[in-house]
């Protein structure tokens, strides 16, 4: 049997499913944390949505060649490293313990079969769409009109089932729960620089500030939140396949078990 496959090997795979020149200007994507000047065999793969050091540890005790981490641990310019901090405390700890992070973040929102997608696959529940298209400035967003019209409270249940969670928070119309929706405008994490503006009978995302769930309620959209990483994290485990399926028992790829989202219900 041919050994474990080479870390470009890996990264060819990674970039095939999401393109990092889907990602945002803004964005920092791609290999953030190198340790090796020269990249070694990848045995192990562990998938996160966050690197926290909870998850490094994770990865340390599975040996994890690789963590693919979501949300990329550097982003907002660094100018000095601290062990007092906690993110950079767990991308000192990964760099410490020898294991690269790659983060594919906006790339995987925009990619198709991505994040946005998936989302909208699960809305659709198995059903074609009458129409899907990109959303946004990036096109990170989707626009999905439904093969036939269903009331909120039809939707809820489904959402809840695609993104794993109990609860959502609803900010409804005057109509309420009976508000029949054929339109949704989706966008995974903080969806607010895609969603806002956008005409349509329900918008679906993480998080959203109350000036603009307000102005969506009052324009006739009813705002679904399901917190941010919940409606991300989901596709970790379509990752986790899409990523072994090229390479077989060459590669062993797991989703994290300890990374969550930090809000739970009280």
């Amino acid at each position: 049997m041919a050994g474990h496959p080479s870390f470009d090997e890996v990264v060819d795979v990674l970039q095939e499913i999401a393109p990092l020149e889907l990602a945002a200007e803004w964005d920092n994507v791609g290999l953030v944390l190198a340790p090796h000047a020269r990249p070694r065999p990848v045995a192990r793969v562990m998938l996160t949505i966050d690197l926290t050091e909870a998850v490094v540890a994770e990865a340390k005790k599975a040996r994890a060649d690789l963590v693919v981490a979501y949300h990329p641990p550097i982003f907002d310019g660094w100018k000095r490293l601290r062990a007092d901090d906690p993110r950079q405390r767990a991308a000192l700890a990964a760099f410490t313990a020898g294991i690269p992070v790659w983060s594919p973040h906006t790339a995987l929102d925009a990619a198709p079969g991505g994040i946005g997608d998936w989302l909208c696959e699960g809305l659709c529940d198995g059903k074609a769409p009458a129409s899907l298209t990109p959303l946004g400035d990036g096109e990170f967003g989707r626009l999905l009109e439904l093969a036939g019209p269903l009331t909120v409270q039809a939707l809820l249940p489904r959402i809840k089932k695609l993104l794993g969670v109990k609860s959502l928070r609803v900010a409804h119309t005057e109509e309420g729960l009976r508000q029949r929706v054929r339109c949704i405008a989706v966008a995974a994490g903080s969806g607010g620089s895609v969603l806002r503006g956008q005409a349509a009978d329900l918008w679906l995302t993480g998080e959203l500030s109350h000036h603009d769930a307000l102005a969506a309620v009052a324009a006739g959209t009813t705002v679904v939140l399901g917190e941010h990483s919940n409606t991300e994290r989901g596709y970790l485990e379509v990752l986790a396949k899409r990523l072994k399926e090229p390479f077989g028992s060459r590669l062993d790829v797991r989703v994290s078990a300890v990374d969550r989202d930090p809000y739970e219900i009280g």
